[in-house]
């Protein structure tokens, strides 16, 4: 096993010496309550909860539905236009739980009758959308899943990306045809934007379907075919190339979260995901740091831990490595009231669910947002839960207010929301922690259905909501992931907050450049006196794009941070390409989906961005599939195609602060042939539905050299100047301590990674 410097930063060795260390790691702490038994199992709790769900009627996940449809399925027949409907409704339900074949059966019969009846209204024509649908989820059933390749939709499709088994998708386009060729026009139903979106939604999985024939786009009607200006990118980053399966972390998983760190101390960087199914369990992979994976799941005790539609890491009992929080219920209304988990990291013995005796087992509100900030400046970790509230939104529905839980420093915590003014009480889909107005403090965003909140940090546990007050209320409508990052470079604070009202018809209309009925994300520019400017329109964002987990980073190392965005939503019909867009120089996001094979067509939770082969450039972890229980997809790992440019890592050790450094700042100033210029990090600002490992990894473009790299310190305030820092380095750097550590770097070639580069 290779030892380095990196590698004795492990607990262990920290536990041991933090009674050595002048004034220890944070201020004393008060003792720990007693312990729960270690490691017991809690895999028969989960599937309780995963009972209970299965037999509501939840619209997701629910199958009480099915049975109440088969009854009525014994009570009608074909002959009628209600039988045919009903069979339709029943097959969209199997659908949603993956039983294509039964669904088939009921939509071809009814389909069949149909034709037959010369009574039948046209606008029964929308029973082949139905079916279109199911061979579409049909063909990628046989291709995409069965037939795995790092080509499979892979937007645009070609190469292994083709289907081989073309039966379906070849039905899926006469279906789509047929509907097309057959429906009234859209002006002639009750609801004439909604049968317009049907017929805009139906054209463009038309062209998809083409595309997987490798027949667009001579092969689509002309009357029905896309420009192909829907592929163009407006730059080139290189082709990103997804190596999952040669690393054997291609899990066949639903929609969920993902963390890429060192969790056993060795200097590796390992995977752990989650998944939104609620009889799934949690996935982890340790890095043997030779470019290949082991699965560690039963051995760090995560398989019992079922569900979770996102996990957050961080060091909450500053011991130097990395716990896990994993909230659970979103989407789910009432079905969602399951117990998040809390779960310490105990090094070699794996992981212990610690949430009863850290007071976080009740109450068992739905969520899925949370974030891990200092947010009174004890130098322990607190965290912030938003809720799914529809008190608001809902009147007499139940109200889940959202909490603020402060770190006793004795492994438990405390919920002062209510006394903090934070309690939002609306149905929360992302938060973010950042300091907006530099005043050394933690603030937090709220993005909610319904007006967002910026909660102002006035010292002393107590918040002001200014969100009015600044003009950054919106996206209007549905908000979804959000997060706090510095897009300029100006060492001030911006707030991005996505949008999530967009329909699939939506989506095809803002590719092709026309006018859509959707709603755009926002970007909150700071401007450094107290104030924001929107300047989504001003930077080229002002697109229907419906994303989900996203995140940002830095694509080509040229300091400037960029943002990848999953896309979807629960519905088949949303199949859209995630979307990679290129910071220009903090003047304009640039396009990049199509060129960069980033485009993926499957639905994009979890987005990390992370160097997990040491080669100073980042890759990138995506946690892929839907929410439906018919919906899984294999996870992928894009590796980066490398573009010259420098790097720095920066690994931080609070002493006062958090161990973590969650809420310090970076200032690199970089020599550029003649000119400087400074690159600003903030730690711990991160995606509400996006990770990167603790350590800092920052492109530095073309540099020369770098000046001098400035830290600022959340809870000492101490400013620390460092300069000989070399480049293409990688350094450790401790709260108080003078200079700096350099670790040394192990690039490793992964498997898999020779065969894509020369792609």
């Amino acid at each position: 096993m290779r030892l380095d410097a990196r590698r004795l930063c492990s607990s262990t060795l920290w536990m041991a010496l933090a009674g050595l260390l002048t004034g220890g790691c944070v201020g004393e702490s008060t003792p720990a309550p007693k312990a729960s038994s270690a490691n017991a199992s809690h895999k028969a709790e989960f599937l309780a909860v995963a009972d209970r769900v299965e037999k509501s009627a939840n619209p997701f996940l629910g199958r009480a539905q099915i049975d109440e449809l088969r009854v009525h399925v014994q009570t009608t027949t074909t002959a009628t236009a209600e039988g045919r409907k009903i069979r339709a409704n029943l097959a969209n339900e199997l659908l949603r739980i993956g039983e294509i074949d039964e669904a088939m059966k009921l939509l071809n019969e009814s389909v069949t009758a149909m034709e037959a009846d010369p009574a039948h209204s046209p606008e029964e024509a929308d029973i082949y959308v139905t079916r279109a649908l199911a061979h579409l989820r049909e063909a990628e059933v046989q291709n995409c899943v069965s037939r795995h390749n790092r080509d499979c939709c892979i937007f645009p499709l070609k190469d292994g990306g083709i289907h081989t088994v073309a039966e379906p998708a070849r039905e899926a386009k006469a279906d789509y045809i047929r509907f097309l060729d057959g429906s009234p026009p859209s002006k002639s139903f009750q609801d004439p934007v909604a049968a317009e979106n049907k017929r805009v939604t139906a054209t463009w999985l038309l062209n998809v379907a083409c595309m997987a024939l490798n027949e667009f786009p001579d092969g689509v009607p002309a009357r029905y075919r896309l420009s192909s200006k829907i592929l163009a990118s407006n730059a080139d980053i290189g082709r990103f190339v997804d190596i999952a399966s040669d690393l054997g972390i291609d899990v066949y998983d639903h929609a969920g979260g993902a963390i890429v760190d060192d969790f056993d101390g060795d200097g590796d960087l390992d995977i752990i995901s989650s998944t939104a199914d609620v009889r799934g369990p949690m996935k982890a992979f340790r890095n043997r740091g030779d470019g290949t994976f082991e699965d560690v799941v039963a051995a760090w005790h995560l398989d019992d831990q079922l569900g979770g539609l996102h996990i957050a890491g961080a060091d909450y009992d500053n011991d130097g490595d990395l716990d896990i929080l994993v909230p659970r219920g979103a989407w789910m209304n009432e079905e969602g009231r399951i117990r998040k988990s809390l779960l310490r990291n105990d090094g070699p013995k794996g992981f212990t669910d610690v949430t009863e005796e850290a007071g976080l087992s009740q109450p068992r509100f739905p969520t899925q947002a949370v974030v891990w900030a200092d947010f009174d400046q004890d130098g322990w970790l607190d965290f912030y839960v938003g809720h799914e509230s529809r008190f608001e939104t809902m009147p007499g529905s139940q109200n889940y207010p959202s909490q603020l839980f402060h770190n006793n420093r004795n492994g438990t915590f405390t919920d002062v929301a209510e006394a903090a003014g934070v309690q939002n009480n609306r149905y929360a889909k992302g938060v973010a922690a950042g300091d907006y107005d530099n005043d050394g403090d933690m603030d937090l965003y709220v993005s909610n259905i319904g007006p967002n909140r910026l909660y102002r940090n006035d010292g002393g546990m107590k918040f002001t909501d200014v969100a009015a007050e600044l003009g950054v209320t919106e996206p209007k409508g549905r908000s979804f992931a959000c997060w706090f990052f510095d897009f300029e470079n100006d060492g001030d604070l911006d707030i991005w907050v996505n949008a999530y009202d967009a329909k699939t018809a939506d989506v095809a209309r803002s590719a092709m450049g026309q006018k859509h009925n959707a709603s755009a994300p926002c970007l909150y520019r700071n401007e450094g006196n107290g104030t924001f400017t929107n300047v989504a329109g001003e930077v080229g964002i002002d697109r229907a794009w419906l994303p989900m987990g996203c995140s940002f980073g830095d694509f080509d190392n040229d300091g400037w941070l960029d943002v990848y965005l999953g896309t979807g939503d629960p519905m088949y019909e949303s199949l859209m390409p995630n979307i990679a867009l290129r910071n220009d120089r903090g003047r304009r996001f640039q396009d990049v989906t199509g060129s960069s094979g980033l485009g993926h067509l499957q639905k994009g939770h979890e987005v990390v961005f992370v160097d997990l082969d040491d080669d100073g450039d980042q890759d990138i972890f995506h946690q892929l599939g839907g929410f439906y229980p018919g919906d899984a997809f294999r996870n992928a790992f894009f590796l980066n195609p490398g573009h010259g440019n420098h790097f720095v890592d920066i690994q931080l050790v609070g002493t006062e602060s958090n161990r973590q450094g969650i809420g310090a700042r970076i200032a690199v100033q970089v020599e550029d042939h003649g000119t400087r210029r400074a690159i600003h990090r903030a730690v711990g600002s991160i995606s509400s539905f996006g990770q990167v490992p603790r350590r800092q990894e920052i492109g530095l473009g073309n540099a020369t050299s770098i000046a001098a790299i400035e830290i600022w310190w959340p809870k000492s305030g101490k400013r620390q100047t460092l300069s000989g820092v070399p480049l293409d380095s990688s350094i450790r750097v401790t709260e108080g301590k003078d200079g700096f550590e350099q670790l040394q770097l192990h690039p490793v070639v992964l498997h898999g990674a020779e065969q894509a580069k020369a792609l």
